[in-house]
């Protein structure tokens, strides 16, 4: 695996959030940064040379049409350009010197998916241009991308502020183990303040592997703090986060399937949902 920090912008408020939590994190790691816009394939689509010609060809409003696409995807492509090199120039005001960066054509989850094998991180805005700006409402490709990635995810905010106190929702799962072996080993969470809680899980089987989590932790030289709550998940951690100000979420993403999900619904949407403040996601 490679060490590579991969951000996706787009014309987005997240967009500069997205280069200041990539430039947290090759500051803190000395990754160098690849930013990625991903342009949505676009346009009329021209027949088949053996297919019988669509109706109203030839009034000439199809040619128009095509020329004007064909002019939008210009334009978009200037656009993307723009957005990559004054995403460049953020990342090198805050002292990111290795900022490469890419424009992308095509569906985002493939796209991702390319660069996941050379990323440390993959790093994109809680919600896209498009996106209704409405606390209910995420971004499109969010939970697509997260479910499938194996590398961790950052899920920027609209602002970014310096991370000093991380709240970790530790189930005892496979994704919350991967959670904390990630944080005991990484440069980013040196001296940062840490908090697991778990919340509604049976307590004698939790409480062990909490202490078990904060016992590795310890070995990292982090030291954790441990609590046990009960409620909805989404409800304790929103307000965990507002009350005592805590600067990252980090948990494990979607752990039943989307199936399951239309049917009870999904922590990991509705935490999102209630929390203004970074996420950091593991499968």
């Amino acid at each position: 695996m490679s060490n590579k920090i991969i951000a996706f912008v787009d014309g987005s408020i997240y967009a500069t959030s997205v280069c200041d939590h990539a430039a947290w994190i090759a500051q803190e790691t000395g990754a160098p940064v690849v930013v990625v816009h991903v342009l949505r394939a676009n346009g009329v689509v021209p027949p088949d040379v053996g297919a019988p010609a669509p109706l109203g060809r030839r009034s000439g409003v199809m040619e128009e049409l095509s020329a004007l696409d064909a002019q939008r995807a210009r334009l978009m492509g200037l656009q993307g350009r723009a957005l990559l090199e004054d995403a460049k120039a953020l990342l090198e005001a805050a002292g990111v010197s290795d900022v490469t960066t890419e424009l992308r054509q095509g569906d985002l989850l493939s796209i991702v998916a390319e660069y996941e094998p050379q990323a440390r991180a993959i790093l994109l805005g809680k919600r896209g241009e498009d996106a209704d700006q409405a606390m209910e409402h995420l971004g499109a490709n969010l939970e697509r991308i997260s479910r499938s990635c194996r590398v961790p995810v950052l899920v920027a905010n609209r602002a970014f502020r310096p991370i000093k106190r991380v709240l970790v929702a530790h189930d005892g799962g496979v994704s919350a183990l991967k959670a904390v072996d990630h944080i005991s080993r990484s440069p980013l969470f040196a001296g940062l303040e840490v908090h697991l809680v778990a919340i509604d899980i049976e307590a004698p089987a939790v409480e062990k592997r909490l202490s078990d989590a904060k016992a590795m932790l310890a070995a990292a030289g982090i030291i954790a703090e441990t609590t046990l709550l009960q409620g909805q998940p989404e409800s304790v951690l929103g307000r965990m986060v507002e009350e005592q100000g805590y600067d990252m979420l980090v948990m494990g993403a979607y752990g039943h399937s989307r199936i399951r999900s239309l049917f009870i619904g999904s922590t990991t949407t509705a935490t999102m949902r209630a929390c203004r403040v970074p996420f950091l996601l593991f499968r």
